[in-house]
């Protein structure tokens, strides 16, 4: 999702607000960057995680670490993190980058969403009831869940499931 200047809600930067950095730190997947002064980059642009002080930032790497080394630069997106949406989407398995992992292809949509965003507004809901279909016959059968709810939902590792 590219932001325009003039509709950017808080918390996502424009696109003109790149910014370049430095890495200080590595440990496992945890990265310590440091920016120029005044050139933070917003809390949930696809960069950030932790804002550190003295211009360094907490960023946790969605992919391997493999071949990162102190100093090598770091570019702000100037978005945040955001994956695919729409018919296309429907049935498919994709990893935290909104990229599939499912051997089907790439995925044909135009559509992004951030993965932070705000709830939709009351008037945008869905006043249906319907049942929200979990494909365990027995809970289904038994214990049907309304869709659009919060559930508990016993996981196959004995934990559980939202």
């Amino acid at each position: 999702m590219r932001t325009n200047p003039t509709t950017s809600p808080p918390g996502v930067s424009t696109i003109e607000e790149k910014s370049t950095c430095h890495i200080d730190q590595i440990i496992g997947p945890v990265l310590d960057v440091t920016f120029p002064p005044g050139k933070l980059p917003y809390i949930y642009n696809a960069l950030v995680q932790q804002l550190l002080g003295n211009n360094r930032v907490r960023a946790i790497a969605m992919s391997a670490t493999d071949g990162l080394m102190r100093g090598m630069e770091v570019i702000d997106t100037g978005d945040p993190l955001s994956v695919p949406v729409g018919g296309a989407t429907l049935g498919r398995i994709f990893n935290i980058l909104g990229e599939p992992i499912d051997n089907l292809g790439p995925v044909d949509s135009s559509a992004t969403f951030p993965i932070h965003r705000s709830a939709p507004a009351f008037i945008e809901l869905d006043t249906k009831l319907s049942i929200f279909e979990t494909g365990i016959k027995v809970i289904d059968l038994l214990a049907p869940y309304q869709r659009g709810g919060e559930i508990g939902l016993f996981g196959g590792g004995g934990g559980w499931s939202r």
